[in-house]
């Protein structure tokens, strides 16, 4: 799927109307209209008229004189309205309308992305995780062409331990199992780190089998896993609370900086098998310290403090036992192992 395309699926399906049992809640400064920028992202836009900006689906009334109503773009006119006292969010029919339909079409980028696409977009066309069982298991590279050590864009390679499924596949990642991603709490190992190195195409089958390296972003080294690319569709993003209640913790950020912020990339320690899904929206609590009561008299009593609201994040791949999300506001620093939850 296109860069493109993905842009107009996100904004497609997060515009579709989405009803909820709690009813919405408006931001109390909110705007009466407002005019689309180039730039905006549907979160930011819903973030003015919304206190919890990811029930825009909630609000959303198609304008009907309007063609393709679900897409908005630069220069449209936004209008709070109520309907039964309910609130809605429409384009103003005297608002900025292009006659031709072709401009309304193409170029697709040109629509209002839900969020930020351009930053996780690597996140969605390549694996960053192995999991628990599968790095040990995976293809690995035994040797590059030439008598050569380190493997490059264009150079012949041997690697054994291909399954039979995989003997169906032609193209391959190159990834580097790296850190252990463990559970905040049990310490239980849930995956690992995959660097993304390249990408392969196999040449012929064997034992070894025979592959050529495609691209490179990295050299490739003895030792390297190979798994079968594939081109998914996981900007189909929907915005909405988890279908089951989920607690978990951040256990990494992209890049490995101290302090998170907004539309930086964080790894959970909570994925498919604990009810989490792209679209997925949880709330990031800040963890209260612990700290000593020298009030009370004893010296040794220790209190921890309640864990606070901090922020907000957006899952937008989904594994197993662990996730990425992307933090969509943050109201102040947050931290490895802060609390998320299912929001309230």
């Amino acid at each position: 799927m296109s860069f493109d395309k993905l842009i107009l699926c996100c904004a497609l399906l997060l515009s579709t109307t989405l009803l909820s049992a709690a009813p919405v809640e408006l931001n109390q400064n909110h705007p009466e209209t407002y005019v689309v920028k180039k730039g905006d992202t549907l979160w930011d836009i819903a973030a003015m008229f919304l206190r919890d900006p990811w029930r825009w689906p909630d609000i959303w009334q198609a304008n009907q004189q309007i063609a393709n109503p679900h897409w908005i773009y630069p220069g449209d006119v936004l209008e709070l309205a109520f309907i039964d006292g309910r609130p809605v969010l429409r384009r103003q029919a005297n608002g900025v309308i292009r006659l031709s339909p072709k401009v309304r079409i193409s170029p697709m980028g040109n629509a209002t992305p839900s969020i930020p696409l351009d930053v996780i977009a690597p996140f969605l066309s390549r694996p960053h995780v192995l999991e628990k069982d599968e790095g040990h298991a995976a293809p690995y590279v035994i040797a590059v062409g030439d008598e050569h050590l380190l493997g490059s864009a264009g150079m012949r390679f041997y690697a054994r331990n291909l399954h039979p499924g995989d003997n169906g596949d032609t193209r391959f990642d190159i990834v580097r199992p790296g850190k252990a991603y463990r559970d905040a709490d049990t310490g239980e190992i849930l995956g690992y780190e995959a660097d993304f190195i390249g990408t392969a195409i196999k040449l012929r089958d064997g034992d070894p089998a025979t592959f050529r390296m495609h691209t490179s972003k990295l050299e490739m080294l003895k030792g390297d896993r190979l798994v079968p690319s594939s081109d998914t569709a996981l900007g189909a993003f929907h915005p909405k609370a988890p279908d089951t209640p989920v607690e978990g913790s951040i256990i990494d950020v992209y890049q490995g900086v101290s302090e998170i912020g907004q539309f930086q990339i964080v790894t959970l320690d909570r994925g498919g098998a604990d009810g989490l899904a792209p679209g997925d929206v949880l709330e990031v609590l800040h963890r209260g310290d612990t700290v000593r009561d020298t009030i009370s008299g004893s010296q040794f009593e220790k209190v921890k403090l309640p864990d606070e609201r901090a922020g907000m994040l957006m899952v937008f791949r989904a594994y197993e036992r662990l996730s990425f999300g992307l933090i969509m506001s943050a109201t102040r620093a947050l931290h490895v192992l802060d609390r998320v939850r299912s929001p309230q």
